[in-house]
């Protein structure tokens, strides 16, 4: 009997049978078969293209299972770091969503008998980070991408360098704030001197104006008081101008450390103004780090043969030849070995050459010696974002 033709009512019936999952019993994973029924897959059995399909498997039966092994772990893997990124999550709920694909690699063709099993062995393999609960086991995805670990990387540099300097203002305001009250408590510190008197008889008087003087019974009581009054007025301006010069010097030293303060920030903030968002230069060496151009050109090596609009460079790759357009995000700084000259991309020190003396691998930076503009032959700290090799 013929086939049927594809709109005929029993063709159409077949396609919907077709459609969905099947029973796993009459699935062949070595001719990747699916049957609709048992007497379907007893015909499969018996037929020439299965049993050819058996006789070289018998010849190697690892080499396949290691196949449809590697294959369901890559696809589960997969299937978790797209679908879940690294959440914690039930094992079942990843495995179900796996099966729900027709075309899936059965887990009986492969090394592990369980789905527990598999789990364990992602745990032992480092690929997931695995725990057991009451409820089941729970899986997260460790993402090892090399640029998800560099940016790791630089997110955590950034933000220890925020941290040194947050805590190297709060040091110099505490250090200022040591210096004014220590400065105070000297000058507010008394004197006491013990009041003594030669002679039981005398009587002891006070000019506040003049030294103290001993005061004899010929004196009129109107000097006494006109002196008096010139004592206590003199005292009066010599407090005030006391006060004044005591304020005057106190508003000086607050004045001068709120200056120092300000001058430093003041620094940093210039500091931060000469950065950009953009460090293309010409005659630079860069290493393109995008996917999007495929594995011939990622991780390589290319000068920098001109600069459009600030973010976009025409390169030249070292080992072919081709010319590439490519934006800054696609490219990376290279750092030469000791002893060779850079190029200054950024910060204040801009467009100067300067040849690498060391590299600080804990902070992320190098030691360099400007060999061009107004300092030339000083050494400066640089991070390794902010130069590049020169071509």
């Amino acid at each position: 009997m013929g086939k049927a033709d594809f709109l005929s009512p029993k063709a159409i019936a077949n396609r919907i049978k077709s459609k969905g999952l099947q029973k796993l019993r009459w699935y062949c994973q070595m001719c990747q078969k699916q049957c609709r029924d048992e007497n379907g897959f007893k015909c499969h059995c018996m037929s020439e293209s299965h049993q050819r399909q058996l006789l070289l498997a018998s010849e190697d039966p690892n080499k396949f299972m290691d196949y449809f092994s590697d294959e369901f772990k890559n696809d589960f893997i997969e299937l978790l770091s797209r679908r879940f990124g690294t959440k914690r999550v039930h094992n079942n709920i990843i495995y179900n969503e796996y099966i729900s694909h027709r075309e899936h690699v059965h887990m009986n063709s492969t090394k592990w008998e369980t789905l527990t099993d598999f789990t364990k062995w992602l745990g032992r393999e480092g690929l997931c980070k695995v725990d057991e609960t009451p409820k089941g086991w729970y899986v997260q995805y460790i993402d090892r991408d090399p640029e998800t670990i560099r940016r790791q990387e630089e997110q955590a540099r950034k933000k220890k360098q925020d941290l040194d300097d947050e805590e190297r203002s709060a040091k110099f305001i505490e250090e200022q704030v040591r210096r004014g009250r220590g400065a105070k408590e000297v000058e507010e510190t008394p004197v006491f001197t013990e009041l003594k008197r030669e002679s039981e008889e005398e009587k002891v008087a006070f000019n506040m104006g003049a030294s103290a003087c001993v005061a004899g019974p010929s004196k009129s009581s109107a000097a006494l008081g006109a002196s008096a009054l010139k004592a206590a007025a003199a005292a009066a301006a010599a407090t005030k101008r006391k006060d004044a010069s005591s304020d005057t010097r106190g508003d000086k030293k607050k004045k001068s450390a709120l200056e120092e303060i300000m001058e430093m920030e003041e620094k940093k903030r210039k500091k931060q103004s000469v950065r950009t968002d953009y460090w293309l230069q010409p005659n630079i060496v860069v290493k393109v780090v995008t996917k999007r151009l495929g594995e011939k050109y990622h991780k390589k090596k290319a000068v920098i043969t001109e600069v459009r609009e600030k973010y976009e460079a025409v390169v030249k790759m070292i080992d072919s030849g081709d010319k590439l357009k490519l934006d800054q995000n696609h490219v990376e700084t290279v750092i030469p070995a000791p002893g060779k000259r850079v190029l200054i991309l950024n910060g204040p020190h801009r467009d100067a050459e300067a040849l690498l003396e060391g590299i600080d691998e804990k902070n992320f930076s190098a030691t360099l010696t400007l060999e061009s503009g107004h300092l030339k032959g000083t050494r400066v700290d640089v991070a390794y974002e902010d130069f590049s090799k020169l071509a």
